[in-house]
C-alpha cells in the first residue's frame, strides 16, 4: 500500500496535522475511512475545492475509503472561517438544488465500487434535520466550553470588527457533529480540509474523544497562492474559475493552466497532478530548458481538463487553442467551443448586415489601438482573418467568411488573437 503521507509531504500538501506518526500507523494497518465536507454556498464548486476533492481521490488510490460529505445542513448556516462579514443565508430550496449539483461534481472524481475502498456520498442534513434543538444542545452543545470557542481566531477576529451571530458561532458544533456521526456510522477516523478549517477539524477530533473515547485525526492542506500575489483560482478581474462547464467553459479552464506562471507550474503539478515524482521532475526540467514551449503547463492543462471535463472536451479545446493561432482548421471547431474560445480574447460585436472593413474590426476589437495602426500592421503583413493573411488595407470580410454564420477570428502576428461576433438584430 502506498505511503500516502510521504507522497503528500513531497507535494507540499500537509499544512497541519494531528500526530503524524500515529496517523501513519493507522493508515498502514489497513483501509482507513476519511472524509472531507463541501458546503453548497454556490451552484458549483471551484478550483480551490478541487484540491480537497483530489485529496480524497489520492487517499482512495492509496487504498483508503473516502466519504464525500455535502453540507445540506451546514450550507444553510455558512462557515464563518476566513470571512470578514456574515454570509447571506440562502433559501432551503436553493441549498437543496445546490446540494445535488455538488454531490454530482464530487462523485465524478471517486470510485464507487463494492470493495473496501468504495466511496460513499453523504449529506449532513440526514442526521441534523431530524434532531431537535433540545437534543442538539444537550448531546452536542454541552461538550463545547464557551471560553474555548471565544478563543478561536475566527471568532476573535469577527468580534473585534463586524461581530458574529449565534448562527455562525454555532457552525463549529455542526461540523464537529458531522465527524462524530461519520465516526459512528462509517468508522471514519480522518477528516481533511484547507488550513483555514483547522479549528473546525480539531474540534471534531476532540468531540469524538469526549463522547466516544475514540481516537480520530485531522489533516489540512496549505492555502494555495500564486507567485504574483493574486488569489489562486481567480481571473485577473477577480472572477472565480468554476468546475461547472456552464459557469466556466472548458476552454477557459484549459487556458487557466496553460497560462500558469513559470514560477507556479511546479507547485501546481505537485498539488493537482497524479503524475509520479519522476514524471513531474522531468516536466519541470523541460520547462526550464525550453520555457517558450510551456511543456509543463500544457501537460497540466490537458490532465486537469480531462479530469474535470472529460477527454472529448479536452480534445475540442486543444484543437480550438491550436486553430486560433493558425495551427488548425477553424472551420472544424464546433460552435460552442469556438464561442467559448472567443469569449476569452478581445472581441468586437457588430450588427447584422454588411461587415465592416478589417481595419475597423481590428480597432473595435482592441487588437490595434487605432485604424492607422491597423493599416500599418496590414501593410507589414501581420494581420490574419480566419487564419488567412489580409493583403489589402481595404479588405472586408464577406458573409461567407462567417464561421457558424456569426463569428470571425482576427489575429495580429503569431500571438495576439481577437474575435468578432455578429449579434442578433
Amino acid at each position: 500500500m502506498t505511503d500516502i503521507l510521504d507522497d503528500l509531504a513531497w507535494r507540499d500538501l500537509i499544512a497541519q496535522s494531528t500526530d503524524l506518526d500515529e496517523m501513519r500507523a493507522v493508515l498502514a494497518a489497513g483501509p482507513v475511512t476519511l472524509y472531507c465536507g463541501f458546503d453548497p454556498t454556490a451552484p458549483s464548486l471551484h478550483l480551490g475545492n478541487l484540491i480537497q476533492i483530489l485529496m480524497l481521490r489520492r487517499f482512495q488510490k492509496a487504498g483508503h475509503r473516502p466519504l464525500g460529505l455535502v453540507g445540506g445542513a451546514t450550507g444553510l448556516i455558512g462557515d464563518p472561517s476566513g470571512k470578514s462579514a456574515e454570509r447571506v443565508l440562502n433559501s432551503e430550496e436553493t441549498v437543496a438544488g445546490w446540494v445535488e449539483r455538488i454531490r454530482g461534481q464530487v462523485s465524478r472524481f471517486l470510485d464507487f465500487d463494492e470493495g473496501p475502498t468504495g466511496a460513499t456520498m453523504v449529506s449532513n442534513l440526514d442526521w441534523t434535520g431530524p434532531m431537535s434543538a433540545i437534543e442538539f444542545l444537550r448531546d452536542i452543545g454541552k461538550h463545547f466550553p464557551v471560553n474555548r470557542m471565544l478563543a478561536r481566531e475566527t471568532v476573535k477576529a469577527r468580534l473585534d470588527t463586524t461581530g458574529m451571530s449565534y448562527t455562525e458561532f454555532s457552525y463549529v458544533l455542526l461540523q464537529s457533529m458531522d465527524f462524530l456521526e461519520l465516526y459512528r456510522r462509517h468508522g471514519c477516523v480522518l477528516q481533511t480540509g484547507g488550513s483555514d478549517q483547522w479549528g473546525n477539524l480539531t474540534a471534531g477530533v476532540d468531540l469524538i474523544r469526549r463522547v466516544e473515547g475514540g481516537a480520530a485525526h485531522a489533516l489540512t492542506t496549505p492555502l494555495l497562492t500564486k507567485a504574483d500575489g493574486t488569489k489562486f483560482g481567480k481571473t485577473a478581474g477577480g472572477e472565480t474559475y468554476w468546475l461547472d462547464p456552464d459557469l466556466t467553459s472548458p476552454y477557459a479552464f484549459y487556458q487557466f493552466w496553460i497560462n500558469a506562471d513559470d514560477r507556479d507550474v511546479e507547485k501546481f503539478l505537485k498539488v493537482f497532478s497524479f503524475r509520479t515524482r519522476e514524471e513531474i521532475e522531468e516536466l519541470v526540467k523541460q520547462g526550464a530548458e525550453r520555457p517558450a514551449a510551456r511543456v509543463p503547463q500544457r501537460a497540466l492543462a490537458e490532465e486537469m481538463t480531462t479530469l474535470v471535463h472529460g477527454a472529448d472536451e479536452t480534445a475540442a479545446v486543444v484543437a480550438a487553442s491550436k486553430a486560433l493561432f493558425g495551427q488548425g482548421a477553424l472551420e472544424e471547431l464546433d460552435e460552442r467551443t469556438l464561442r467559448s474560445a472567443l469569449a476569452e480574447v478581445p472581441r468586437a460585436e457588430v450588427p447584422p448586415g454588411d461587415l465592416p472593413p478589417v481595419v475597423d474590426l481590428l480597432a473595435a476589437s482592441g487588437l490595434c489601438k487605432s485604424k492607422s495602426e491597423a493599416r500599418r500592421t496590414i501593410t507589414q503583413g501581420g494581420v490574419y482573418l480566419n487564419n488567412a493573411k489580409v493583403e489589402s488595407e481595404d479588405a472586408a470580410p464577406a458573409p461567407g467568411d462567417l464561421l457558424h454564420g456569426r463569428f470571425l477570428v482576427l489575429r495580429r502576428g503569431k500571438r495576439n488573437v481577437g474575435g468578432v461576433e455578429v449579434t442578433a438584430s
